[in-house]
Protein backbone atom coordinates (compact mmCIF):
# COMPACT_ATOMS: atom_id res chain seq x y z
CA UNK A 1 0.00 0.00 0.00
CA UNK A 2 1.89 3.16 -1.17
CA UNK A 3 1.10 6.83 -1.31
CA UNK A 4 2.31 9.10 -3.77
CA UNK A 5 3.09 13.13 -3.98
CA UNK A 6 4.01 14.74 -7.31
CA UNK A 7 3.70 18.05 -8.60
CA UNK A 8 3.93 19.39 -11.95
CA UNK A 9 6.29 22.30 -12.82
CA UNK A 10 4.59 21.97 -16.56
CA UNK A 11 1.97 25.16 -17.33
CA UNK A 12 0.52 23.38 -20.29
CA UNK A 13 -3.31 22.11 -19.94
CA UNK A 14 -2.77 19.53 -22.32
CA UNK A 15 0.37 18.19 -20.62
CA UNK A 16 -1.04 18.30 -17.39
CA UNK A 17 -4.55 16.67 -17.80
CA UNK A 18 -3.13 14.39 -20.07
CA UNK A 19 -0.61 13.35 -16.67
CA UNK A 20 -3.83 12.99 -14.69
CA UNK A 21 -5.50 10.57 -17.18
CA UNK A 22 -2.23 8.27 -17.38
CA UNK A 23 -2.10 8.10 -13.20
CA UNK A 24 -5.90 7.44 -13.25
CA UNK A 25 -5.11 4.31 -16.15
CA UNK A 26 -1.37 3.54 -13.89
CA UNK A 27 -2.28 3.39 -10.10
CA UNK A 28 -2.70 -0.03 -8.51
CA UNK A 29 -6.12 -0.87 -6.31
CA UNK A 30 -3.85 -0.65 -3.12
CA UNK A 31 -1.99 2.88 -4.14
CA UNK A 32 -2.99 6.41 -4.20
CA UNK A 33 -1.68 9.35 -5.73
CA UNK A 34 -2.11 13.11 -4.72
CA UNK A 35 -1.15 15.51 -8.26
CA UNK A 36 -0.68 19.33 -8.00
CA UNK A 37 -0.61 21.25 -11.45
CA UNK A 38 -1.00 24.87 -12.16
CA UNK A 39 -2.29 25.84 -15.77
CA UNK A 40 -1.37 28.66 -18.04
CA UNK A 41 -4.76 30.69 -19.07
CA UNK A 42 -6.71 27.70 -20.27
CA UNK A 43 -10.54 27.06 -20.54
CA UNK A 44 -11.05 23.67 -19.69
CA UNK A 45 -14.42 22.15 -20.56
CA UNK A 46 -16.07 18.76 -19.09
CA UNK A 47 -15.87 16.23 -21.15
CA UNK A 48 -19.53 16.18 -23.07
CA UNK A 49 -19.10 19.73 -23.76
CA UNK A 50 -19.93 21.47 -27.03
CA UNK A 51 -16.84 24.18 -27.76
CA UNK A 52 -19.12 25.76 -30.55
CA UNK A 53 -21.56 26.84 -28.49
CA UNK A 54 -19.99 27.28 -25.15
CA UNK A 55 -16.42 29.26 -26.32
CA UNK A 56 -15.47 32.06 -27.64
CA UNK A 57 -12.95 30.24 -29.61
CA UNK A 58 -11.77 32.83 -32.06
CA UNK A 59 -10.95 35.62 -28.85
CA UNK A 60 -9.56 32.52 -26.76
CA UNK A 61 -6.97 31.50 -30.27
CA UNK A 62 -6.13 35.57 -30.26
CA UNK A 63 -4.75 36.01 -26.43
CA UNK A 64 -3.27 32.32 -26.34
CA UNK A 65 -6.01 30.79 -24.09
CA UNK A 66 -5.40 27.39 -24.22
CA UNK A 67 -9.07 24.92 -25.06
CA UNK A 68 -8.67 21.60 -22.59
CA UNK A 69 -10.93 18.95 -22.45
CA UNK A 70 -11.32 16.95 -19.15
CA UNK A 71 -12.44 13.68 -18.89
CA UNK A 72 -14.85 14.37 -15.96
CA UNK A 73 -17.74 15.43 -16.54
CA UNK A 74 -19.49 19.28 -15.55
CA UNK A 75 -19.04 22.66 -16.89
CA UNK A 76 -16.26 24.93 -18.03
CA UNK A 77 -13.87 26.49 -15.61
CA UNK A 78 -10.87 29.45 -16.48
CA UNK A 79 -7.49 28.46 -15.65
CA UNK A 80 -4.67 30.79 -14.89
CA UNK A 81 -1.75 31.31 -12.51
CA UNK A 82 -3.87 31.80 -9.64
CA UNK A 83 -5.66 28.67 -9.61
CA UNK A 84 -4.28 25.42 -8.17
CA UNK A 85 -5.64 22.15 -9.30
CA UNK A 86 -5.30 19.14 -7.18
CA UNK A 87 -6.37 15.07 -8.50
CA UNK A 88 -6.61 12.24 -6.36
CA UNK A 89 -6.46 8.84 -7.95
CA UNK A 90 -7.21 5.90 -5.89
CA UNK A 91 -7.64 2.05 -6.31
CA UNK A 92 -11.46 1.41 -5.67
CA UNK A 93 -9.51 -0.23 -1.71
CA UNK A 94 -8.40 3.51 -1.12
CA UNK A 95 -10.77 5.97 -2.19
CA UNK A 96 -12.85 8.11 -0.11
CA UNK A 97 -14.63 10.77 -1.48
CA UNK A 98 -15.67 12.08 1.48
CA UNK A 99 -12.15 11.77 3.28
CA UNK A 100 -10.82 13.53 0.47
CA UNK A 101 -12.51 16.50 0.57
CA UNK A 102 -12.29 16.42 4.15
CA UNK A 103 -8.65 16.57 3.93
CA UNK A 104 -8.90 20.06 1.60
CA UNK A 105 -11.54 21.71 3.96
CA UNK A 106 -8.98 20.49 6.81
CA UNK A 107 -6.13 22.44 4.79
CA UNK A 108 -7.92 25.82 4.11
CA UNK A 109 -9.60 25.66 7.68
CA UNK A 110 -5.60 25.50 8.95
CA UNK A 111 -4.88 28.73 7.36
CA UNK A 112 -7.67 30.47 9.16
CA UNK A 113 -10.55 30.65 6.07
CA UNK A 114 -13.63 28.96 7.56
CA UNK A 115 -15.45 26.91 4.83
CA UNK A 116 -17.49 23.98 4.25
CA UNK A 117 -19.00 21.36 1.27
CA UNK A 118 -21.91 22.69 -0.27
CA UNK A 119 -24.36 20.85 -3.50
CA UNK A 120 -22.95 18.17 -4.88
CA UNK A 121 -19.23 19.12 -6.06
CA UNK A 122 -18.23 22.75 -4.66
CA UNK A 123 -16.37 24.09 -1.85
CA UNK A 124 -17.26 27.20 -0.49
CA UNK A 125 -16.14 29.84 1.91
CA UNK A 126 -19.01 32.45 3.37
CA UNK A 127 -21.65 30.83 0.72
CA UNK A 128 -19.03 31.46 -2.53
CA UNK A 129 -17.39 28.36 -4.39
CA UNK A 130 -13.45 28.56 -4.30
CA UNK A 131 -13.48 25.08 -5.74
CA UNK A 132 -15.21 22.79 -7.91
CA UNK A 133 -14.88 19.04 -8.56
CA UNK A 134 -14.93 16.32 -10.93
CA UNK A 135 -15.10 12.48 -10.55
CA UNK A 136 -14.11 9.78 -12.71
CA UNK A 137 -14.00 5.46 -13.00
CA UNK A 138 -11.60 3.14 -14.82
CA UNK A 139 -11.61 -0.44 -13.60
CA UNK A 140 -10.04 -0.89 -10.58
CA UNK A 141 -9.33 2.98 -10.20
CA UNK A 142 -11.36 6.22 -9.45
CA UNK A 143 -10.66 10.05 -9.68
CA UNK A 144 -11.42 13.25 -7.91
CA UNK A 145 -9.88 16.68 -9.14
CA UNK A 146 -10.74 19.81 -8.69
CA UNK A 147 -9.53 23.55 -8.49
CA UNK A 148 -8.80 25.54 -5.44
CA UNK A 149 -9.08 29.38 -6.59
CA UNK A 150 -5.92 31.53 -4.37
CA UNK A 151 -6.10 34.58 -6.71
CA UNK A 152 -7.53 33.84 -10.06
CA UNK A 153 -8.34 36.46 -12.14
CA UNK A 154 -11.93 36.12 -11.99
CA UNK A 155 -13.14 38.32 -14.47
CA UNK A 156 -11.48 36.42 -17.15
CA UNK A 157 -14.33 33.78 -17.84
CA UNK A 158 -17.01 35.82 -19.52
CA UNK A 159 -14.07 36.76 -21.70
CA UNK A 160 -13.75 33.65 -23.38
CA UNK A 161 -17.28 31.64 -22.67
CA UNK A 162 -20.96 32.30 -24.04
CA UNK A 163 -22.52 31.84 -20.69
CA UNK A 164 -26.07 30.63 -21.09
CA UNK A 165 -28.56 33.21 -18.67
CA UNK A 166 -30.60 29.83 -17.97
CA UNK A 167 -27.58 28.84 -15.93
CA UNK A 168 -27.32 32.36 -14.63
CA UNK A 169 -31.45 32.17 -13.52
CA UNK A 170 -31.28 28.51 -12.27
CA UNK A 171 -28.63 29.54 -9.81
CA UNK A 172 -30.75 32.18 -9.07
CA UNK A 173 -27.61 34.78 -9.27
CA UNK A 174 -27.20 37.95 -11.67
CA UNK A 175 -23.63 36.99 -12.51
CA UNK A 176 -20.49 34.04 -12.64
CA UNK A 177 -18.20 36.27 -10.83
CA UNK A 178 -21.13 36.49 -7.48
CA UNK A 179 -20.77 32.91 -7.10
CA UNK A 180 -17.35 32.16 -6.93
CA UNK A 181 -14.28 33.64 -4.60
CA UNK A 182 -10.49 34.13 -4.08
CA UNK A 183 -9.20 32.47 -1.04
CA UNK A 184 -6.97 35.37 -1.04
CA UNK A 185 -10.54 37.42 0.06
CA UNK A 186 -9.89 35.64 3.59
CA UNK A 187 -6.17 35.77 3.80
CA UNK A 188 -4.22 38.98 1.59
CA UNK A 189 -1.07 36.85 1.88
CA UNK A 190 -2.06 33.37 0.77
CA UNK A 191 0.02 32.04 -2.23
CA UNK A 192 -0.18 28.67 -3.82
CA UNK A 193 2.40 27.69 -2.75
CA UNK A 194 1.21 28.27 0.72
CA UNK A 195 -2.40 26.27 -0.03
CA UNK A 196 -0.57 23.53 -1.70
CA UNK A 197 1.85 22.78 1.33
CA UNK A 198 -1.03 23.13 3.28
CA UNK A 199 -2.61 19.96 1.49
CA UNK A 200 0.47 18.31 1.57
CA UNK A 201 0.79 18.89 5.24
CA UNK A 202 -2.90 17.02 5.39
CA UNK A 203 -2.57 14.52 2.70
CA UNK A 204 0.44 13.52 5.18
CA UNK A 205 -1.57 13.55 8.78
CA UNK A 206 -4.58 11.83 6.67
CA UNK A 207 -2.73 8.57 4.80
CA UNK A 208 1.02 8.84 6.70
CA UNK A 209 4.08 8.70 4.84
CA UNK A 210 4.26 8.82 0.98
CA UNK A 211 6.99 9.13 -1.74
CA UNK A 212 7.93 12.28 -3.50
CA UNK A 213 7.70 11.71 -7.40
CA UNK A 214 10.48 14.08 -9.30
CA UNK A 215 9.22 15.01 -12.84
CA UNK A 216 12.38 12.76 -14.12
CA UNK A 217 10.34 9.88 -12.20
CA UNK A 218 7.55 9.51 -14.67
CA UNK A 219 8.02 7.51 -17.52
CA UNK A 220 7.52 10.22 -20.08
CA UNK A 221 7.34 7.81 -23.17
CA UNK A 222 4.23 6.16 -21.43
CA UNK A 223 2.95 9.53 -20.78
CA UNK A 224 3.27 10.91 -24.26
CA UNK A 225 0.14 9.79 -26.24
CA UNK A 226 -1.91 10.86 -23.25
CA UNK A 227 -0.15 14.53 -23.93
CA UNK A 228 -1.12 14.03 -27.74
CA UNK A 229 -4.55 12.82 -27.36
CA UNK A 230 -5.15 16.08 -24.96
CA UNK A 231 -3.90 18.32 -27.78
CA UNK A 232 -5.77 16.87 -30.43
CA UNK A 233 -8.03 18.41 -32.65
CA UNK A 234 -10.23 15.62 -32.24
CA UNK A 235 -10.45 15.43 -28.79
CA UNK A 236 -10.29 19.02 -27.72
CA UNK A 237 -12.75 20.02 -30.96
CA UNK A 238 -14.31 17.30 -33.05
CA UNK A 239 -16.26 17.87 -36.39
CA UNK A 240 -18.66 21.07 -36.25
CA UNK A 241 -21.65 19.38 -36.24
CA UNK A 242 -24.34 18.72 -39.02
CA UNK A 243 -28.07 18.36 -38.05
CA UNK A 244 -31.68 19.02 -38.62
CA UNK A 245 -33.54 20.21 -34.95
CA UNK A 246 -31.70 21.00 -32.11
CA UNK A 247 -33.59 20.38 -29.20
CA UNK A 248 -32.40 21.84 -25.80
CA UNK A 249 -32.86 22.12 -21.91
CA UNK A 250 -31.31 23.42 -18.63
CA UNK A 251 -32.08 20.95 -15.63
CA UNK A 252 -31.69 21.24 -12.19
CA UNK A 253 -28.71 19.04 -12.11
CA UNK A 254 -27.32 20.47 -15.97
CA UNK A 255 -27.79 21.54 -19.37
CA UNK A 256 -28.77 19.37 -21.90
CA UNK A 257 -28.49 19.51 -25.61
CA UNK A 258 -29.86 17.51 -29.14
CA UNK A 259 -28.65 18.28 -32.33
CA UNK A 260 -30.75 15.44 -34.17
CA UNK A 261 -30.30 14.05 -37.58
CA UNK A 262 -33.42 13.14 -39.35
CA UNK A 263 -33.42 10.49 -42.63
CA UNK A 264 -37.02 8.80 -43.51
CA UNK A 265 -39.26 9.88 -40.17
CA UNK A 266 -36.43 8.71 -38.27
CA UNK A 267 -33.41 9.96 -36.28
CA UNK A 268 -30.30 8.75 -38.44
CA UNK A 269 -28.12 10.45 -35.25
CA UNK A 270 -27.44 12.85 -32.43
CA UNK A 271 -25.03 14.55 -31.08
CA UNK A 272 -25.81 14.52 -27.08
CA UNK A 273 -23.77 17.72 -25.49
CA UNK A 274 -24.03 18.17 -21.41
CA UNK A 275 -21.91 19.98 -18.52
CA UNK A 276 -23.92 16.87 -15.97
CA UNK A 277 -21.53 15.91 -13.51
CA UNK A 278 -22.68 11.99 -14.79
CA UNK A 279 -20.23 11.54 -18.10
CA UNK A 280 -21.78 8.65 -18.87
CA UNK A 281 -25.44 10.68 -19.42
CA UNK A 282 -25.12 11.44 -23.41
CA UNK A 283 -24.03 8.34 -24.45
CA UNK A 284 -27.05 6.53 -22.89
CA UNK A 285 -29.35 9.22 -24.46
CA UNK A 286 -27.82 9.03 -27.55
CA UNK A 287 -27.83 5.40 -27.46
CA UNK A 288 -31.51 4.89 -26.83
CA UNK A 289 -32.59 7.54 -29.45
CA UNK A 290 -30.43 6.11 -32.40
CA UNK A 291 -33.14 4.77 -35.02
CA UNK A 292 -35.90 6.03 -33.07
CA UNK A 293 -39.15 7.09 -34.93
CA UNK A 294 -38.98 11.08 -34.94
CA UNK A 295 -41.53 12.53 -32.67
CA UNK A 296 -42.26 13.40 -29.14
CA UNK A 297 -44.14 10.17 -27.98
CA UNK A 298 -41.75 7.76 -29.67
CA UNK A 299 -38.55 9.48 -28.32
CA UNK A 300 -39.74 9.76 -25.06
CA UNK A 301 -40.55 6.18 -24.78
CA UNK A 302 -37.29 5.08 -25.60
CA UNK A 303 -36.15 7.51 -23.18
CA UNK A 304 -38.11 6.26 -20.41
CA UNK A 305 -36.96 2.47 -20.76
CA UNK A 306 -33.44 4.10 -19.50
CA UNK A 307 -32.51 3.00 -15.96
CA UNK A 308 -31.52 6.21 -16.12
CA UNK A 309 -33.37 8.93 -13.90
CA UNK A 310 -32.23 11.82 -15.55
CA UNK A 311 -32.73 10.16 -18.99
CA UNK A 312 -36.67 10.71 -17.30
CA UNK A 313 -36.60 13.79 -16.65
CA UNK A 314 -34.90 14.36 -20.31
CA UNK A 315 -37.63 12.39 -21.81
CA UNK A 316 -40.60 14.34 -20.32
CA UNK A 317 -39.10 17.45 -21.59
CA UNK A 318 -39.36 15.79 -24.50
CA UNK A 319 -42.95 14.95 -24.33
CA UNK A 320 -43.77 18.49 -23.40
CA UNK A 321 -42.79 19.80 -26.79
CA UNK A 322 -45.34 18.49 -29.25
CA UNK A 323 -42.96 17.16 -31.79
Amino acid sequence: MKNYLYISTSGDGWKNLGTDEWFLEHIAPDEMALYFYINDRAVIIGRNQNPWAECALEDMERDGVQLVRRITGGGAVYHDRGNLNFSFIAGTERYDQERQLGLILEAVRSLGIPCEFTGRNDLTADGRKFSGNAFCKRRYVQQHHGTLLVNADLGKLSDYLRVDPRKLVSKGTKSVRSRVCNLSQFRPDLTTDMLRQAVVEAYARQYGDYAALETGDLPWAEIEPYVQKHASWEWRLGETPRFDLEIENRFPWGNVQLLLTLRHTRVEDVKVYSDALDTELPEEIRQRLLGCRFGSEPMADALESSPNAQAHEVAQFIRAQGL
